[in-house]
């Protein structure tokens, strides 16, 4: 009978095993994630069982007690809303994004309000001196005796300051540049990495202490680094925006405490980044009369509803292949739609030029918006303005029926609250009906328009 042998390495990501030491895993192609579990088995065999006593018994779960969480604000409304009510003490939570998105600015932001509400913040930067960070409080504001500033890249370093200034709040910029003397390899690794975030962890979790993390990520959009990062931490935020723009958004992809599906507005200034309790005018154009080729739409970011403008503008096209340009809406949609409104609406568009987009630089991924890109469309095409007093709401199929959306009462609620009256949605049942109900509602307004000039 053949000896089966255990693979002595092991992948920390995937699990993959090899017979011998590889830098690259064969399976994810994870650098430097290959290690050798031979010592790791040979100690694992030779545990004993330990009696376990008192409070450490089993027991239960009807009879474990359930401690309420306890929430502390930070004084940003729209990052409270994000974690579920605020941090919770002993919380690790992570903050991922791209370059130059805000991530420091934030969470200076967020240090400043705590420190303003009596509490001691240590804010360690491993990325930039002190001076240059003082420069940036100075500049936005965020200037407070309880605030305190360390540049250390060490992790022993940052323990010691830790025990000296006894701080309510902890925040590391970021954990990618912080290393450990104990643990070979550069700051960034995989050991590293995994080395320096427990340990932040297990500080956090024995004196009660939130944590928060700044996290780069890699040129795919992931986080860097392990991915036993994400396991750890508590929860995991991602701060994301346009270059372009100033508007930037944090959603969190895991929450231990409270909902992943609630979104923080925040728009960048120059005094720094200020939240936006009530973004419904930015995604809107305030032009006072009615244009031809324009539909308000209401999306969903999360929980929150959010009217959006869509935009669509058809010339005629001067090359034998049209062209066809969309900003903030996804390409295969319009294109569908486009195919959708000739075969069943009768609208021929083509060969001409087609241009989509949308107001503030938004960008919609959910199909309930497809009506109102839809209507734009039909809009353009016959250059007969909508009433600003109409909005519309819905998922069009290939076979032309509109289907109903998710959140259709919040949507409508918001719909009314801003002021729009008449809602075209699912109830119209196809997209000729509700191409009707729009034009209708378009020679209604202007029949009253001309009864109140003459």
């Amino acid at each position: 009978m053949a000896r089966t042998t255990t693979p002595p390495f092991r992948c920390t990501e995937c699990g993959w095993t090899s017979l011998k030491w590889a830098g690259r895993c064969g399976e994810c192609q994870k650098w430097g994630t290959v290690v050798d579990v031979t010592s790791a088995l040979v100690s694992a065999r030779g545990t004993a069982s330990v009696r376990v006593e008192g409070d450490r018994i089993a027991r239960p779960i009807t009879q474990v007690e359930a401690n309420s969480v306890a929430y502390w604000p930070s004084g940003i409304a729209e990052f409270d809303r994000v974690l579920g009510g605020g941090i919770v003490p002993g919380a690790a939570i992570l903050l991922s994004g791209e370059p130059g998105v805000g991530k420091s600015t934030l969470l200076l932001e967020v240090a400043s309000r705590a420190a303003a509400t009596g509490a001691r913040v240590l804010y360690v930067t491993a990325e930039e001196s002190a001076s240059q960070v003082r420069l940036r409080a100075q500049r936005t504001g965020a200037m407070h005796d309880n605030l305190f500033l360390a540049a250390e890249v060490d992790l022993s370093v940052i323990l010691g300051q830790i025990d000296q200034v006894d701080p309510q709040l902890v925040i590391v910029d970021s954990v990618q540049t912080v290393s450990s003397s104990t643990i070979d390899g550069i700051a960034g690794g995989t050991s590293q990495v995994r080395e320096v975030a427990s340990t932040l962890i297990r500080v956090s979790k024995d004196r009660n202490l939130p944590v928060l993390l700044v996290g780069h990520v890699t040129k795919d959009g992931t986080i860097a680094g392990p991915r036993l990062l994400e396991h750890l931490v508590d929860v995991v935020c991602q701060f994301e925006g346009d270059r372009q723009t100033a508007l930037r958004f944090i959603r969190a992809h895991k929450n231990r405490f409270g909902p992943t599906d609630e979104v923080g507005c925040f728009e960048m200034t120059g005094d720094g980044i200020a939240e936006v309790a009530d973004p419904s005018g930015l995604f809107m154009s305030r032009n006072g009369t009615p244009v031809s080729g324009t539909c308000i739409t209401v999306a969903m970011e999360g929980r929150r509803a959010l009217p959006v403008e869509v935009q669509a503008l058809i010339v005629a096209s001067s090359t034998p292949q049209p062209r066809r340009v969309v900003n903030g809406v996804d390409s295969s949609r319009v294109a569908m739609l486009l195919a959708v409104l000739e075969r069943r609406a009768g609208i021929r568009l083509g060969d001409a030029d087609v241009y989509v987009s949308t107001v503030g630089g938004i960008k919609i991924t959910e199909p309930g918006a497809d009506l109102a890109i839809a209507l734009a469309l039909a809009s353009a095409s016959r250059e007969k303005p909508f009433p600003q007093t109409m909005a519309a709401v819905g998922e069009i199929s290939l076979a032309g029926e509109i289907r109903p959306v998710s959140s259709p009462k919040q949507r409508a609620s918001e719909a009314r609250r801003l002021g729009f009256t008449q809602l075209v949605d699912a109830e119209s049942g196809n997209l000729r009906e509700a191409l009707r109900r729009a034009f209708s509602a378009a020679g209604s307004e202007r029949d009253r328009e001309l009864d109140r000039a003459f």
